[in-house]
């Protein structure tokens, strides 16, 4: 690989939202472009800190999420239980758009580069950037976009678990899970009885599968139509990365003794590095008629349920210790 860069383009990585869902209605709790709630050094209250995240919440209809209890919606094995009256669904969804340009910044800021496997031919543009990056060994582009799926799929699963361990720090039950279908969840089964979250999506020509990609004014993937071209889809990045508020950008906030000093030193993305990255974009987009290629814009799979935990099941047909000392607790505080 050529050169290495001063810091990691990588840092800051963060494409995902949280969506959910209840007997009152269907939400979204923007967060990917959050600053700190405080000011570093800054003492604050629990009440505080969970008051300026719940000043976030947006919601997006009213009542719950219709998903219906058949195959092509629901796996069957959850159709007991998943989404049901009282419960919370709560639903990652990754901008695997966003996430694939973070990636190629990050092999380009390397010395990486792509070439197209799929159709078995390099990439000519980048031909003009042999001094940032190595021509003579590019990475496959199927291999690139599952790489980045993977690690999209670690980011929104990781919440799920953190969100089950603090279910059980309050004393509720629940469980995190797939087996919805995700068209569905999105809104792209197809059926107008099921709009699920209502993302726009599209069906390419000799696809199978629709291509999601945003929730227009609230969630728009980093690809047309919600971008004008590639160019300004990778610009946006740039600028969520050290554009004001930040992590790259010296002015935001932070928990350091030295923020600024942290902040800025993450190694600048310059613009020949910009324009290789646009010309590897730019392909793909043009070749497929889609960005990504090979993988979903916008991406659910693992959910977390929270609901009231029926500790009287468990008295009856468990030993002691089936559930925590935080579920006889909330148990006993709601009788």
């Amino acid at each position: 690989m050529k050169g290495t860069a001063k810091g990691m383009y990588r840092c800051g990585f963060h494409t995902s939202e949280i969506f959910f869902t209840d007997d009152d209605g269907t939400y979204l709790m923007p967060t990917r472009d959050m600053t700190p709630v405080t000011a570093p050094g800054a003492d604050i209250e629990l009440s505080e800190y969970l008051e300026a995240h719940k000043s976030r919440i947006l919601k997006l209809g009213e009542g719950r999420m219709n998903i219906p209890r058949a195959p092509q919606h629901m796996e069957p094995h959850n159709d007991w239980c998943a989404n049901v009256p009282g419960s919370t669904l709560i639903i990652p969804v990754a901008d695997l758009a966003q996430h694939m340009i973070l990636t190629l910044c990050y092999l380009v800021q390397n010395g990486g580069c792509l070439f197209d496997d799929v159709n078995g031919q390099p990439i000519p543009a980048m031909e003009r950037f042999r001094s940032i990056v190595d021509v003579e060994n590019p990475f496959p582009l199927a291999y690139i976009e599952q790489l980045a799926l993977t690690e999209v799929t670690a980011e929104t699963s990781t919440s799920c678990y953190a969100g089950a361990l603090m279910l059980q720090a309050l004393g509720l039950g629940g469980w995190m899970y797939e087996g919805i279908n995700p068209f569905s969840i999105l809104g792209a089964s197809g059926d107008p009885e099921v709009p699920g979250l209502g993302f726009r999506f599209d069906m390419p020509e000799g696809a199978i599968l629709p291509h999601v990609t945003g929730l227009e004014g609230h969630f728009e993937g980093h690809t047309p139509p919600h971008f004008p071209d590639m160019r300004a889809a990778v610009m946006s990045v740039v600028d969520r990365k050290f554009g004001v508020g930040g992590p790259f950008n010296s002015g935001t906030d932070g928990p350091y003794k030295k923020t600024d000093m942290i902040r800025s030193e993450a190694a600048p993305f310059g613009p020949e590095a910009i324009d290789c990255v646009v010309a590897m974009a730019d392909y793909i987009y043009e070749t497929f008629g889609r960005f990504p290629a090979t993988v979903p814009a916008i991406f659910t799979l693992m959910y977390l349920q929270a609901h009231k935990l029926d500790t009287g099941f468990y008295d009856a047909h468990f030993e002691p210790g089936a559930y925590l000392r935080t579920h006889a607790k909330n148990a006993n505080n709601w009788k």
